[in-house]
Parts: C-alpha cells; structure tokens; sequence
C-alpha cells in the first residue's frame, strides 16, 4: 500500500517509516526540510511542503494521488517564527481529513498527545484535540494514538533535555521532580500505527500508549543517569520560579529560531504530567506495555550518548560567551578606537587606514556577536567569526608580531577562542 507519512523525519515519524518499509509499503514522507530526511531514509520519496500552508483539501490532493493510507506524526509546541499550532494541527487536519474523502483514501493514523483536552489551556493540547475531532467525525478508517513521554534512540527536545540533566554533575537538577510520567518506546509507537495502518486495529479507536506505572520525573531522570552509566547522584528540586523564568528565557530565544524543549508550554504540559491509561493497548497486543527499564536496556548507552549529554546544556552556554565576547570586543573597539588605531599607526599604517580598519573591525565583531543567537544565522555568524579570527592572526603576524609575544597574550588568546567556535560548530545541529 502506498502511504503517506507527515512529519517523517520526526522522532517518531522516522520510526514509523522504518516499520512500515519493513511492512513492505510503498512510502512517502512529507515535512518542510528534507534534504537530510533524503540522505536518512533514501529509499523513501520525499516531499518538501509546509503543513501550515497546506489548509484547503485541494492544496492536499495532488499529494494523495495512489494513496491508501495517511499517517499523521507532525507536530509543534508552541507558536513561533515557523510554527503555527491551529494551522499545522487543526486547520490542516480538517483540510486533509476532506482532502482524504474525496480521493478514497481508506486509512488514517492520527499520531496526537496525552492530555489532548478541546477545553485545555494549552494551545498545544487545545489545538492538538481539535485535529482529533476532525479526524474522528470522518467517514474514514481513522485512528488517533496518544503516546505518553517517547523515548528513542535519536533524541532531541524533550527527550535530549532529560539525557541533559540526568548527566549533569554532581547532582540531577529538575523542576517539577514529582510529577508523575509514563514513558513508551518508540518501537511501540511504531507498532500501533503498523497495525492500524495494516487494518489490524478495529477502527474508531482512541488509544492511549503508556507504560503501565507512572513515575515521578525525578525517578525517570535518575533511570537515565543509571543508562548513561555515571555515577549515583540525587535530584535537586529547582524551584517554580525558576523554571518559569527558565521558559520565559526559551520563549525569548523561540522568537529567534531556537525550539528549546523548556519553552512555557512544555513546562505547563509537565505540570499536569504525562499519564494516560495502559489497558486498552495492553489488552490489543496481548502484553503489558513495554517499561522504561526495559526501553532503556534494548538501546544500551555508549561514549557518545554521555558526550551528547553533556554538551547539550553547553551548547547555549558557549553560544552566549561568544556573544558576549564578540560584542563586547566590538564595542571596547569603537569606545577606545583612537588606543586601538595607534597601535597601527605606530607598525607604519597611515592615520585614515589605521581608524578605517579599527572601526570596520569593531563593526564586525558587533555584527556576529548579535548574528550568533539567531538560529538562522547562528551557522554564518560562527564561519564569520573564524574568518575574523584568522585576518586578526594574519594582520598581527605582518603587522604587529611583536604583540605574540606580549605578556599579557593579547594575539595568542585568540587561538582557544578559534577553539571555542569551532567546537560550537560540531555541536550546533538540533536534529
């Protein structure tokens, strides 16, 4: 059967694909970027669409023709620069579930969250019901899946935030420690969505895809401390404050392009916890649903699974103190220019030449040390920032080569903070 799979290189639509290649289906994947997606699943056609602007069933049909069975696992969290929670998850939805009906496609997988409430606070939970009633007051063969915390070999978000802190030294900080959570393998997730895309699952279902005994995320944290294989530490309840300050930070950095799984509604969705019931499921597959221990030990931590812990907190630390550096640099240059242009004048350069570059210089540190927090430019502001670093190098070792040698390391401090940009390059990649 040829199916239709949205948000395919997600955390779980990327498992959902492997299974149903497995399953011998014709597939094709929908997101907005899939040029990785192509180098990931090369044996999936892939389509470059944005699921936001997909809201009338006609910008659908061209992308259902031959099309038996559609899977739904594309999602946001909150409403930012590129994501648009009615639209990507209400609005596109109904305009799909129509789109569907008319081309005969039979099937339809709606991949939604526990907590989904038409009545929640959360725009996130709110809108995500309101797809789900779209798809269930269909003529289709509909299923909507509700997974509770998704744990996966690949991690980013939610899931990389919880390696994060369960490797942070010393102890394990965390907000809200004793709200209780049922986690459920991927592997699971792409189970269910198997049978119901295969016809195996009565249709018209509402299912629910947990582990049986919830637990409170403090507990969850130090299971993965166990898997990361570090040493026993105790978790530190962080205040509520600030863990709202923490997501009004996140929430500010989300206008600039950066997704942080501690945004304010992640945080309001953990206030309720993340539970659902584990019968119904336990009951279909004729087992117990898989528990956390388990899906920790089919998927055994490594070195790189403790380096990605431990960078992921770094990441925002390193980006923000070449900020700093690069602004502060920028501006000390245009404050002192006159201090700054002497050194050059007295090398032989001439007075006009001497400010001209101290001022272009400075401007230049200024311009990267803002570019570098905006997610768009974050990748050119740190390539920008190695250019510099190297023309400052070349320029002293013509110019000036006597400041290598000066005692207070001047020129030779600009080496580790080379360093530091390009270690922010190998860790800049969110998924």
């Amino acid at each position: 059967m040829k199916v239709l799979v949205l948000g395919g290189y997600g955390l779980i639509g990327e498992a959902v694909l492997g299974r149903l290649v497995e399953d011998g289906h014709d597939l094709v994947g929908l997101g907005r970027d899939v040029h990785d997606a192509r180098r990931r699943k090369p044996g999936v056609r892939w389509i470059a669409a944005d699921m936001s602007r997909l809201l009338a069933a006609a910008d659908w049909m061209p992308l259902l023709a031959g099309v038996g069975a559609v899977v739904n696992a594309a999602g946001a969290l909150q409403d930012g620069p590129r994501d648009h929670l009615d639209a990507i998850h209400r609005l596109s939805i109904a305009a799909l579930v129509t789109a569907c009906e008319q081309a005969g496609v039979r099937r339809l997988v709606q991949v939604s969250a526990i907590g989904a409430d038409p009545a929640s606070d959360n725009a996130f939970f709110r809108t995500k019901a309101e797809g789900d009633r779209a798809v269930a007051s269909s003529s289709l063969e509909w299923t909507i899946l509700r997974p509770g915390l998704v744990i996966a070999p690949g991690a980013y978000g939610g899931t990389a935030l919880l390696r994060a802190l369960a490797a942070f030294p010393w102890f394990v900080p965390a907000v809200l420690a004793d709200r209780p959570i049922q986690t459920v393998p991927v592997a699971e997730v792409a189970e269910a969505v198997s049978r119901a895309v295969g016809g195996r699952l009565a249709r018209g279902q509402i299912i629910d895809l947990v582990e049986e005994r919830a637990r409170p995320l403090g507990a969850v944290l130090l299971e993965f401390r166990a898997w990361l294989g570090l040493p026993k530490a105790r978790v530190v309840t962080v205040p509520a404050i600030v863990g709202r300050l923490a997501g009004m930070v996140a929430d500010g950095l989300g206008l600039l392009g950066w997704r942080s799984p501690l945004r304010s509604a992640a945080l309001a969705a953990l206030e309720e916890g993340v539970t659902g019931n584990s019968k119904p499921w336990a009951d279909i597959a004729d087992r117990p649903p898989q528990a956390l221990e388990a899906t920790l030990a089919a998927m055994p931590a490594h070195a790189q699974e403790r380096w990605f812990a431990r960078l992921w907190l770094l990441k925002p630390v390193v980006l923000a103190v070449l900020s700093l550096f690069w602004l502060f640099s920028g501006v000390v240059g245009l404050v002192r220019h006159d201090a700054a242009a002497d050194i050059l004048i007295s090398r032989g350069l001439p007075g006009t030449l001497a400010f001209g570059m101290v001022v272009a210089g400075s401007i230049a540190d200024i311009v990267v040390g803002v570019a570098v927090v905006a997610r768009p430019f974050a990748r050119s502001a740190l390539m920008a920032m190695i250019a510099i670093t190297l023309l400052y190098l070349a320029a002293a070792a013509a110019l000036a080569p006597d400041l290598w040698l000066d005692p207070l390391g001047a020129i030779v401090k600009a080496v580790p903070v080379l360093c530091l940009v390009l270690a922010a390059l190998a860790i800049l990649e969110e998924r």
